[in-house]
């Protein structure tokens, strides 16, 4: 089993990455969150990885982070779950934020992730809340207080509401200045993608 992978990155894109180890190109499938960690084509990177062997496949996922890929293991041990389920699942916020989400049973965090029903997203919280916590604290970690009242949250929660996926709506988030509430986000966001005219309160949409 391969368990991570330190080389050159060849490939750099949306879903996935290929790095050069040792003269093999390895492609490790990532979440939006292990792809901000990626630095572009010729540089030099370090990530853990997870091996998902199948009858006719062998498919490597990339992690920046190693609390990442125990969220991700945790994740598809879920009924219900896949691996593509669990990184789109990642995808939609920092792996604090969503450990956060299990241990505050906010379904509704995982529920706005595609493959992800109301069923699915309250199993996630009902089988992992224990497990993430006490995995936490075995770390000697604390675990964030829930996000959800902030600004960025609230903001981003109005944009899937507007109708963005989840990873849609954190890139179009992505370097607007902190401290602005979340319908000023939810506004500049909308105005930088082209769609002023969907600007509105999070509450309201």
């Amino acid at each position: 089993m391969i368990a991570a992978v330190r080389g050159e990155v060849l490939v750099r894109r949306a879903d996935h990455v290929v790095i050069e180890a040792a003269g093999v190109g390895y492609r490790l499938n990532v979440s939006a969150e292990t792809l901000r960690g990626v630095p572009a084509a010729g540089q030099e990177v370090f990530l853990h990885a997870e091996t998902i062997s199948r009858d006719d496949s062998l498919v490597l996922y990339g992690f920046t982070a190693e609390e990442e890929r125990d969220l991700f293991q945790q994740l598809i041990g879920v009924s219900g779950i896949g691996p593509r389920v669990a990184i789109a699942a990642l995808s939609g916020g920092p792996h604090r934020e969503l450990t956060a989400a299990i241990v505050g049973g906010d379904a509704k965090r995982f529920q706005a992730v595609p493959g992800i029903g109301k069923r699915t997203a309250e199993r996630i919280i009902l089988e992992l809340k224990d497990r993430v916590t006490a995995t936490v604290e075995e770390a000697g970690g604390e675990i964030a207080a829930p996000a959800e009242s902030s600004a960025r949250s609230l903001a981003r929660d109005g944009l899937i509401n507007l109708g963005y996926a989840p990873l849609e709506a954190e890139q179009m988030l992505d370097g607007l200045p902190p401290g602005e509430d979340a319908q000023a986000l939810v506004a500049e966001a909308l105005r930088r993608a082209g769609n002023p005219n969907r600007a509105g309160s999070p509450g309201d949409a």
